[in-house]
């Protein structure tokens, strides 16, 4: 497992941070990523907490990298940058378009997501990872220019596929499919959001291109969000899709945290995923002084 973390948005905003890395900690992911805004959002925020992450020790820190509105000069001094702070794996995207601005407006040298892992590979062997649609990305005009533009992020040195969230385990399965046949070897991650909010989930996915599929809407129907019954609707819901995933061998999923650990652990006591097996990270995690120095 992974999991994903964006940077606090205020100060305030650290302790709950902090908390759910703690919690996590205790499942052994296999990294933990930091969001990189795209248009300033988050920018600022992401390098200090990833230098702060970085010196945790057994913690491996997976911060984003993004394209979109960056000079290949700052891309490559970013990556220098974390490199010489330890970091070995990261996360390729393309990024977001800023609101308002065009692509031809953002001062951007490389196009697409795979012109950054060529870049990345540049700079020094970084493990990386990219991003993969199951329900295809929104830009794409078919899929087959989709599963294309994948394998050319593959070929350019990608190591892993992280999918966007699904709550149908068919379109992984098809999706998967599709790479296969494409020729792409990479391992792909399948990417669980759990439903903290049913209202933020679907903004989520009118914006990337997910599903959230009728039945979904009808599991909730009848439960208030942010209630302990709208919980144990989203633990159901997350633990069928992962136990079929698992059924059909996944090896690695990759958990959208929105930055709280409660439903994600909700989500392996139920698939029967034992919080304390990783005494050594559990051991750093609850380091206080090594995760707030």
């Amino acid at each position: 497992m992974s999991f994903e973390f964006f940077p606090p948005r205020e100060p305030a905003a650290d302790a709950e941070f902090f908390a759910a890395l703690h919690r996590l900690a205790t499942l052994d992911p296999s990294f933990v990523s930091v969001t990189h805004g795209a248009d300033g959002s988050s920018r600022d925020r992401t390098r200090p907490l990833v230098e702060r992450l970085s010196s945790v020790p057994r913690l491996v820190v997976a911060p984003h990298q993004t394209c979109i509105g960056a000079t290949r000069r700052e891309i490559r001094d970013r990556a220098r940058d974390y490199w010489s702070m330890g970091i070995r794996h990261v996360i390729a995207l393309r990024g977001d378009r800023p609101a308002k601005q065009t692509a031809a407006a953002a001062p951007t040298e490389l196009a697409d997501a795979a012109q950054l892992v060529a870049a990345l590979r540049d700079v020094a062997d970084f493990e990386i990872s990219v991003a993969g649609y199951p329900e295809k990305h929104p830009e794409a005009r078919t899929w087959a220019e989709d599963i294309a533009h994948l394998k050319a992020k593959c070929d350019a040195g990608a190591a892993r596929i992280i999918t966007q969230f699904f709550f149908e385990a068919d379109a992984f399965l098809r999706f998967r499919d599709r790479c296969s046949a494409a020729g792409i070897r990479a391992p792909i991650a399948a990417g669980i959001m759990p439903i903290v909010r049913l209202s933020q989930v679907r903004r989520f996915a009118s914006r990337c291109g997910a599903t959230v599929p009728r039945w979904v809407d009808e599991r909730f129907a009848h439960v208030e969000e942010g209630t302990a019954a709208s919980q144990r609707v989203s633990v159901a819901i997350a633990s069928e899709l992962v136990g079929r995933l698992l059924r059909e061998g996944i090896e690695h999923l990759h958990w959208y945290t929105l930055n709280r650990a409660g439903l994600c652990l909700a989500i392996a006591r139920a698939l029967g995923i034992d919080e304390g097996r990783a005494e050594t990270l559990r051991a750093a995690a609850e380091d206080d002084e090594a995760l707030r120095a």
